[in-house]
């Protein structure tokens, strides 16, 4: 019998490649969505060449799977367009396809291998519920990622289907990178002084890691987690000032 499998896009980024791993530990197989195959592939994960941006990505997807879906993990990033008074409305619809679109595509390819206690996980971001006037894209994209997941809990719940957003806060990668040089730039200052304010708006002085974030895909897995559906579980390291 097929072990059960865990459908991870975004699986080769920073972030994604330790989502996977845990997931592996965890006894899954996993299968990796992307547009580009990475570099290598540890064992008992294998790839599926698909763009989340569209809807043929829907039946690639489906065709590929050949065992019960225990979990669907979002881990997409979107691109960094600026702030409100730069960023595109262009820019605004494709963080919304890739981040929202892209999940529902997701639920879509896999609900037919849903079992009870299988979990919707997508990876937004504190931006969704803590706006800042640097990061348009993702504050947009997360906001909406999170209003979706409250929809797939309604819709998937009686099936025994959970579904779930996690919110880290920013983790240094090249795409934070990417986001305080942006701020640099419009701020006429340098990146490292942008990267000490960053951290200093957390309670802990802390980015928050890859690791962290895995750790909380693997806490959604266990049967206790059931009660969470449609909640926003933050990871931001005590960034969100705001209540609730």
């Amino acid at each position: 019998m097929a072990r059960e499998l865990a459908i991870v896009s975004g699986g080769a980024g920073a972030i994604g490649q330790i989502i996977v791993r845990r997931l592996l530990e965890r006894g899954l197989d996993a299968l990796i969505i992307g547009r580009t195959a990475p570099a290598g592939l540890p064992a008992g994960a294998r790839f599926c060449a698909a763009d989340l941006g569209a809807d043929t990505a829907i039946a690639t997807i489906a065709a590929a799977l050949d065992a019960p879906v225990r979990a669907i993990v979002h881990s997409v990033g979107v691109p960094v367009a600026g702030g409100v008074l730069e960023a595109s409305p262009e820019a605004l619809l494709g963080a919304v396809n890739v981040k929202v679109c892209g999940l529902l595509r997701l639920v879509r390819a896999a609900e037919a291998h849903f079992v009870p206690q299988s979990r919707i996980i997508a990876i937004g971001g504190h931006y969704g519920l803590e706006p800042t006037a640097y990061a348009a894209t993702a504050g947009v994209g997360n906001a909406a990622l999170m209003n979706l997941c409250r929809q797939l809990a309604l819709a998937y719940g009686p099936r025994g289907v959970t579904a779930h957003v996690i919110a880290p806060g920013p983790a240094d990668t090249e795409r934070l990178r990417n986001v305080a040089a942006a701020r640099a730039a419009q701020r006429g200052t340098d990146v490292e002084a942008v990267f000490a304010e960053l951290k200093a708006e957390s309670a802990i002085g802390a980015f928050t890691t890859p690791e962290q974030v895995a750790w909380g895909v693997s806490l959604l897995l266990d049967p206790e987690a059931d009660a969470m559906t449609g909640s926003t579980l933050m990871l931001d390291s005590g960034r969100r000032r705001g209540l609730p």
